[in-house]
């Protein structure tokens, strides 16, 4: 049995030339997604972070270059390896983007690691934390310490040495290892063997009674005559390698998209390397060893002091001193899902309810609707798109009850969500076990869209309610994920739900959508045209507006239709967390463009865009929100939907939302001509104003006072 999905016609906006912006008027997306990074690691360098979230953001900016190379330098590495002499639009070459990478890269790792040397383990000492090299421990310690090693470690450790009767051993992505060079007595030729740091066993130990932590790699690298008994060792050499997760295929003619995706998978795993990670003064024998078995070059070597893998933060990270952490944050049930006594439905037909997390509960609303319409006896059919799910999510065995009590029940898995692709094929067997429809996708596109149907006998007859999102439904992002969802009964709304999931499921051209925006058909299409009206109703008098919230910008058609509107003298607003190809603030072109980023405890990850379409209130003007960015791949080869935002209630909170952003002067940044960025500072005292506190702060300060308001009786 097949599981390919739909085949379907062209997207209606193909890119064409006439959309090519200049290049000079567009940076580089992947030096821009940089120039994020480093905006990441700033959180770790300030001070006013406390200090074992320091310690996570480390963490996070490390596993963030580690995505950026296994994707981004990896198709770069694919290019260069079937002949592309030039990168896109850009006119310039696969290898020179690389050598700018690398150039930007090193001192980010350079001072990551003199943030961990100089900033952070002076601090964690202060406080009573110890980071230590294996030398620094005492004799006792030590013992303790090998104690322990060959109870729970060595007998895991598989030492694989390089000689005429054993191969080089395979080096698994992202993986730690030791690379000795080895001596047997009174022999003259050195022999190669290779040690991997095993991940199922802590990689800090900590001392008995103390909060002293040495690393696992160093405790393996000062026992390794355990593991070569009667050899000599001269020389050792840690060493991390990323590996290419650029490897897609064709998936226009996959007749098994899943069959594909396992094969992927499988190709992943063996990839090419496309770079090295070694410490300091590394062995130059070893080195050339090592390059010459995994195909790299000098340019694919990083050298990093401190650790190699700054990813195994996250065990100091998480240690329980609260004064230490972020102060805990437990999302407010919204106001109008308090009552649980009262079904979720008849909430929705008094009116739409809008929802934002993790300000407000995502358990109490998204995860409610999925269950009480799963035990619902009046409810018919339950479809969903999951892009990405937990393994702890409720929403798998929810649906699985459903289906196995009769529902109709259609779940989309889209297999091809980077790095979850395994996870989601473990999902889906499961659902189809129980009988649930599972559509893997629609050929040649992610399905990215976050929605949710049901379809319900109310008393006036058959109903459909929906769940429009920005985020994955997904329990434990949606803590630290910044999203908003819209829960509804809209007829309108819910007839393009259904017909969204019919070309989703089905073998559907439908390309009319009431409401909803949808890509690859019509988003572009009305996005440029909302730009559009904005020039043709812009006077002196009454000027145009468009403000905008996203995770990255980089489609070209958006970016000239902006510049237009621009030049035209429309002000355009533009909260963009991650990379930005536009360039603001350019006299002539962009100078009524500004472009913010907010970095902070949350993830900024809703889309929200406005157009004030010629009216004075702010909040007549039009609101949308979804789950698409203005990136090519969103609006040409992404199912997206972008759902309107009508009442004026609603509007007036995202309106609030898209204002405290504009207003943060702590955790905000500006976006310069030349694609840098400058963090805001506070000029005034200390005060309650989001200038002050910040976005996230101010966000939870206004959910907190919204849900006691909710719960003061009125007098």
């Amino acid at each position: 049995m097949t599981h390919d999905g739909p085949t379907i016609s062209a997207p209606l906006t193909e890119p064409t030339r006439d959309e090519e912006a200049d290049e000079s008027l567009l940076l580089n997306r992947e030096l821009q997604w940089l120039e994020f990074n480093d905006r990441v690691l700033h959180q770790a360098l300030d001070e006013r972070t406390p200090l074992l979230e320091r310690l996570g953001f480390l963490s996070i900016f490390s596993s963030n270059l580690d995505e950026f190379f296994m994707k981004r330098v990896g198709g770069l590495r694919r290019q260069i390896a079937m002949g592309v002499e030039v990168v896109g639009y850009e006119k310039v070459s696969p290898e020179s983007v690389l050598m700018a990478i690398r150039e930007r890269v090193i001192p980010m790792t350079e001072k990551k690691a003199s943030c961990y040397r100089d900033d952070l383990l002076p601090a964690l000492r202060e406080i009573g934390i110890e980071l230590l090299e294996y030398a620094d421990l005492s004799e006792e310690e030590q013992r303790e310490v090998r104690r322990w090693y060959r109870h729970d470690v060595f007998p895991i450790l598989t030492p694989l040495a390089v000689d005429p009767g054993h191969r080089f051993p395979f080096i698994s992505n992202l993986s730690v290892s030791l690379g000795l060079m080895l001596r047997r007595p009174n022999e003259p030729e050195a022999l190669f063997a290779r040690v991997k740091v095993p991940e199922i066993v802590p990689q800090w130990y900590r001392i008995e009674g103390a909060m002293r932590f040495v690393p696992l790699l160093q405790i393996i690298r000062h026992n390794l005559q355990d593991l070569f008994p009667g050899m000599e060792i001269v020389e050792v050499m840690p060493f991390r390698v990323t590996r290419n997760a650029d490897v897609e295929g064709d998936h226009e003619d996959a007749e098994d998209l899943l069959a594909q995706i396992q094969q992927q998978l499988h190709d992943r795993r063996f990839a090419s390397v496309v770079r090295m990670q070694v410490g300091k003064n590394p062995s130059r024998r070893l080195l050339n060893l090592l390059c010459e078995e995994t195909g790299i070059e000098a340019r694919d070597i990083y050298e990093t002091a401190g650790l190699i893998n700054y990813r195994t933060l996250d065990e100091i990270a998480s240690l329980p001193l609260p004064e230490h952490h972020f102060t805990p944050w437990t999302p407010v049930t919204p106001p109008r899902l308090r009552e649980r006594e009262r079904d979720i439905f008849s909430v929705i037909r008094e009116g739409d309810v809008l929802v934002h997390h993790p300000y407000e509960s995502f358990d109490n609303s998204v995860e409610r609707f999925i269950e009480e319409a799963a035990s619902d006896d009046n409810v018919v059919a339950i479809k969903q798109a999951l892009y990405r799910t937990s393994g702890d999510s409720p929403f798998i065995p929810e649906l699985i009850r459903a289906a196995e009590s009769g529902k109709q029940v259609a779940v989309l898995v889209e297999l091809r969500a980077r790095f979850d692709e395994a996870r989601n094929i473990h999902w889906a067997r499961k659902l189809e076990d129980a009988g649930v429809h599972v559509a893997y996708g629609v050929v040649g596109f992610k399905t990215h869209t976050k929605i949710t149907l049901v379809v319900r006998r109310d008393a006036d007859g058959l109903r459909c309610y929906a769940h429009v999102g920005t985020g994955n439904y997904h329990s434990r992002t949606a803590r630290i994920y910044e999203d908003i969802g819209l829960l509804t009964r809209d007829p309108l709304i819910t007839e393009d739900c259904v017909n969204l999931f019919n070309y989703i499921t089905g073998r559907s051209t439908h390309d009319h959508f009431n409401k909803l925006l949808v890509a690859p058909q019509t988003m572009k299409k009305r996005f440029i045209e909302l730009i559009d009206r904005e020039i043709e109703l812009h006077t002196p008098d009454n000027p145009g507006r468009i403000v905008a919230k996203m995770n990255q910008l980089q489609d070209r058609g958006v970016i000239k239709a902006l510049y237009r509107a621009s030049q035209a003298g429309v002000s355009i607003e533009l909260i963009v967390r991650g990379f930005c190809t536009l360039r603001p603030g350019v006299k002539g072109l962009s100078e009524n463009i500004r472009v913010m980023s907010i970095i902070g405890r949350f993830l900024e990850h809703s889309r929200i865009y406005y157009f004030r379409n010629g009216r004075e209130d702010p909040l007549e003007g039009e609101f949308f929100i979804g789950s698409a960015d203005w990136m090519h791949r969103n609006l040409h080869n992404r199912v997206e939907a972008v759902c309107p935002i009508e009442n004026r209630e609603h509007r007036a909170r995202l309106w609030r939302i898209l204002d405290i952003g504009r207003e943060d002067q702590r955790q905000c940044w500006d976006m310069q001509p030349d694609g840098s960025y400058v963090l805001r500072r506070h000029a005034g005292g200390e005060d309650d104003s989001p200038a002050a506190i910040g976005t996230h702060q101010a966000l939870m300060n206004l959910a907190r006072e919204t849900a006691r308001q909710a719960t003061t009786p009125r007098h």
